[in-house]
């Protein structure tokens, strides 16, 4: 706790201004337009082992417009001879858009000749997901881990240099928190970095799950731009198990759960832009049940928890 609460000094440099900060949560303000699309996370139905074309199509059917894939399971359709341009098409034909990508390059460990690897990596997903049209990447805090980041302005140097790479390839990274994590845990530390890196794609990927696991709570959505967050991970947990001792495969249905979604929701529209909304599970109860069924599930729980919190938004 102690390493945690130093990380945390770091914060109170930035004061009450920062690029992400939203004026937006006063009552009875219109609130700026705001766009909201449906993703599936194919962590959500990997249990099923269906294979990499085969979620697509059940994304599709389970009536999606959007899909977050996992680097892993594209280069392993690349490695067994599949074909970037096929696959650009077959996505294309089912009318679904690639949102994001889900990779582990090392590109913020201390380690130079580490992170040097990563960063090409990185570069080297980024220009395969270019292909296929996705333009997002995620970038969490892979292979650092363990211990508390001690200079959070060097870290936005290290996140600026990916987003500069992002530039080039036209796939930005999103910077990515764990709430398990000693380094990056916390929607605060998060928000830091992407102000410190001084870029104009700088976003952050938060997570229902994540937000909580990591003590981040959720009235802090209250000051963060629209443009800030793109993609926002829905997942719930429950109440019955602490919060130390939550894991991945813990998370439930959005609205199964006691997440305040009602609250999540709206300080998230209020904040204006467009944002994807991509379900992200590791529960393997689920994968119990036929892959379709539970993604179909998932849409239909989170457009309900949507259309309840906007029909209460004050205009």
């Amino acid at each position: 706790m102690i390493s945690r609460r130093d990380t945390l000094k770091n914060l109170a440099l930035l004061g009450g201004g920062t690029m992400l900060l939203s004026k937006t949560g006063i009552a009875g303000e219109k609130p700026k337009t705001t766009q909201f699309s449906y993703c599936l996370n194919t962590s959500t139905i990997s249990g099923q082992k269906v294979g990499f074309l085969k979620e697509f199509e059940i994304v599709s059917k389970a009536g999606y417009t959007g899909i977050e894939i996992w680097i892993r399971d594209l280069q392993k359709y690349l490695d067994e001879g599949g074909n970037l341009k096929d696959l650009k098409k077959y996505i294309e034909d089912l009318g679904l858009q690639v949102e994001n990508a889900i990779g582990f390059a090392q590109w913020v460990v201390d380690d130079e000749n580490i992170r040097k690897a990563g960063i090409e990596q990185l570069k080297k997903e980024m220009d395969i997901l270019a292909q296929i049209g996705c333009s997002r990447i995620a970038a969490p805090p892979a292979g650092a881990t363990d211990k508390p980041f001690h200079n959070l302005f060097e870290i936005g140097k290290r996140y600026k240099k990916i987003l500069e790479i992002g530039d080039e390839t036209g796939v930005t990274p999103i910077l990515e928190f764990w709430g398990a994590s000693s380094s990056l845990y916390h929607i605060s530390q998060a928000m830091f970095i992407a102000t410190a890196a001084n870029h104009p794609k700088a976003c952050i990927l938060p997570d229902v799950y994540h937000m909580f696991r990591g003590g981040s709570g959720f009235d802090s959505l209250k000051q963060i731009s629209g443009n800030a967050i793109e993609v926002f991970h829905f997942n719930d947990f429950v109440a019955e198990i602490s919060r130390e001792q939550q894991t991945d495969s813990d998370r439930v249905y959005p609205g199964d759960g006691v997440a305040p979604y009602k609250q999540i929701i709206t300080d998230l529209q209020n904040a204006g832009g467009k944002k994807v909304f991509s379900l992200e599970l590791f529960n393997k109860k689920y994968w119990e049940k036929s892959a379709l069924e539970i993604a179909k599930t998932g849409l239909i729980k989170m457009k309900k928890l949507v259309s309840e919190a906007i029909s209460t938004v004050k205009v």
